[in-house]
């Protein structure tokens, strides 16, 4: 937002009245309620807002958005995910939770806003579109669907133009990160909010980070994601695709059987020269949706002796037969990938393979 053009968004004068509020008939007027709430002038470099505590019932009745859908010349929200806000609402009146994040908002000519400077007060019109929601769109209709009404912390900034708005609306959604997905994995732990399959797949991954017979040792990251390694996610989302398998099974169980798989694997990309890319997402979890059809056959052919050797047996003529072509591509998915897989797998059991191999 241009520093020339901020100066006064906050300001301790009344805002010129609406022609369509002015318009209502007396006794609409007279059913418009006006709230006085204490508020603080902040000032951030040539930026002034008004700081203040708003109830969530209140917000729900006075704040409005302007999606692009409903008003493509002069819309800039974005479309509502109603499952979002439901969700907000059934946190809200759980009554376990808290929405700490300020709602922004921007007054239109309808709230009548006013500042007194001497009592610290805020007064706007209670009208459904005193304001316009900046960022948090979803959380004031989640308000507005919850049954409970809690303490909300609101920024309200004042004659903004449509074009300072949308300025706003940039900078907010531009300039903030979200918490990596990775890192809200280990918050649910320490939050002790995992259910028991993330519990199993957070206690795998830490085996596979940390144990130093790992064959995934060096190819993992945790906390963030990193060009060359795998994620805690993209490791969470591999392993949830074959799941069934180890139903019941504990961590140790599934690393010890897990890891023989996928040194296997890398032995049998070590042939081209790339075991290395056992850490691009695509083709990790390709293979892992391909660990049951080997892990079958291993079954199968050695009562369920689960050693790299024995995964080996049916992996390397599987691998022997790959080309680099056969890696993945761009726009290539892991669903694809494995499908290729899983047919150039079966294709190769013939009986002259296994004897002279």
């Amino acid at each position: 937002m241009d520093r020339d053009t901020i100066g006064d968004l906050a300001d301790s004068h009344p805002l010129p009245h609406d022609a369509e509020f002015s318009a209502a008939s007396p006794r609409d007027a007279a059913k418009a309620k006006t709230i006085s709430e204490r508020a603080l002038i902040v000032t951030q470099g040539k930026h002034r807002f008004y700081s203040l505590v708003l109830p969530s019932d209140l917000l729900a009745q006075t704040c409005t958005v302007e999606a692009r859908a409903e008003n493509p010349a002069d819309g800039f929200q974005r479309l509502l995910d109603e499952r979002r806000a439901r969700s907000i609402a059934r946190y809200i009146d759980a009554g376990l939770g808290t929405v700490p994040g300020a709602v922004v908002l921007s007054a239109q000519t309808r709230a009548h806003l006013s500042f007194d400077k001497d009592e610290g007060a805020l007064t706007f019109r209670k009208d459904p579109k005193a304001f316009l929601i900046i960022d948090g769109q979803h959380r004031v209709f989640g308000f507005k669907l919850a049954k409970s009404s809690v303490s909300v912390p609101v920024v309200i900034y004042n004659r903004l133009t449509r074009a300072q708005e949308c300025r706003l609306f940039m900078d907010i959604n531009t300039k903030q990160r979200p918490v990596p997905n990775e890192l809200l994995l280990d918050i649910r732990r320490l939050s002790e909010l995992e259910t028991e399959t993330e519990a199993l797949l957070h206690n795998v991954f830490d085996a596979f980070h940390t144990r130093e017979d790992s064959a995934l040792a060096g190819f993992l990251s945790p906390a963030e994601r990193k060009k060359g390694m795998i994620s805690r996610v993209t490791f969470n989302a591999a392993l949830r695709s074959i799941k069934g398998a180890f139903d019941g099974a504990p961590a140790e169980e599934v690393y010890v059987v897990l890891n023989a798989y996928i040194l296997a694997c890398r032995h049998g990309l070590g042939l081209h020269a790339i075991d290395q890319n056992i850490a691009n997402p695509v083709l990790f979890k390709a293979l892992m949706l391909l660990f049951t059809n080997v892990a079958g056959r291993v079954a199968d052919r050695h009562g369920g002796q689960y050693t790299v050797r024995n995964f080996e047996e049916v992996l390397v003529p599987f691998f022997r037969r790959l080309k680099k072509s056969d890696l993945p591509r761009a726009g290539m998915t892991h669903i694809m990938l494995h499908e290729h897989y899983s047919k150039a797998l079966s294709a190769g059991f013939l009986l002259k393979q296994w004897l002279f191999a």
